[in-house]
């Protein structure tokens, strides 16, 4: 009984900890899968996202999910506005080199982020106590924050609102053809650039809801974006680069991961054993464990 109870607290806090690496890998894998951009910057609307829903709760008084929803407003409109800032000229200008262009492009956009943030807001944390109070008890002896349930329940809505977007929608399905063939896409009257821009957006705002969810967890500072890009990166390479709809099952998969890690072995751990599977990928498997790239792949 003891074992299947333990079982059981695992399995829940794998789950609640893998939601949130599926809502930053799923707007990582998009961005990758449609506009063919390793984002190194996408941590930082994770950060954006945080000092958003941190500024509105404090100093606007908005209630927590408006607080969460400024916050991917916000992130959303600072997406839109770096893709045409940054990767629209680019893009018109030239083709060729675009991945180590654009990846060193993000890299730049992650420093200046970070160090902006360091010039206004300082390097002092800025978090909240909870957004809502209570505990909620499950089977077993566990305790979890209301916080962190309510959160995975937003992140869920948010992924599942996300994927009836691409598939009900015109808009979205026209994101998925530009994913699949930018030319074809182009000769029947897709804009591209609207796309673009609106891919870039949505990347970001996926990243900023999380930021927004975990405020009460992980405080707003300014270098509080790497964790998140390192574990959707993992996610990414586990289950192959651009393929946004697997991206959902390795979020969960690396969070049941690293809380069986934490459990059994050692909070230490967890970063060894997940670099080590996935070095063990990138060896056996170099496209992940579904090696499809694109975002057609979103529960079809």
């Amino acid at each position: 009984m003891n074992l299947l109870i333990e079982s059981w607290d695992i399995l829940v806090s794998g789950i609640l900890r893998g939601g949130f690496y599926a809502l930053m890998a799923v707007g990582l894998s998009l961005v990758f899968g449609v506009m063919n951009i390793a984002n190194f910057a996408h941590g930082e609307f994770y950060m954006l996202g945080a000092y958003a829903a941190y500024f509105a709760l404090t100093l606007f008084h908005l209630g927590p999910v408006a607080s969460i929803l400024a916050a991917a407003g916000l992130t959303f409109l600072a997406g839109a506005a770096l893709e045409k800032a940054c990767f629209y000229p680019l893009r018109e200008r030239t083709r060729k080199g675009w991945v180590m262009n654009t990846f060193l492009v993000t890299l730049g956009i992650s420093i200046i982020l970070q160090n902006t943030t360091k010039l206004v807001w300082g390097n002092e944390y800025r978090g909240i106590t909870a957004y809502w109070s209570g505990r909620v008890d499950w089977l077993s002896s566990m305790s979890i924050s209301m916080d962190r349930v309510a959160g995975f329940v937003i992140a869920m809505g948010v992924i599942l609102a996300f994927v009836l977007f691409m598939n009900r929608t015109q808009t979205g399905r026209a994101i998925r053809a530009v994913s699949q063939d930018e030319t074809g896409s182009s000769l029947v009257g897709i804009d591209l650039n609207r796309i673009h821009t609106l891919t870039f957006a949505l990347s970001a705002m996926l990243a900023g809801v999380a930021g927004a969810c975990l405020l009460s967890i992980n405080p707003a500072y300014p270098t509080m974006g790497l964790n998140p890009l390192y574990k959707s990166w993992f996610v990414a390479i586990l289950v192959g680069m651009g393929n946004v709809g697997a991206s959902i099952v390795g979020g969960l998969l690396v969070g049941l991961l690293e809380t069986v890690t934490y459990s059994y072995v050692g909070g230490g751990w967890q970063d060894v054993i997940s670099l080590g599977i996935i070095i063990l990928i990138l060896l056996f498997k170099p496209k992940g464990l579904f090696g499809v790239k694109g975002i057609k792949t979103v529960l079809e």
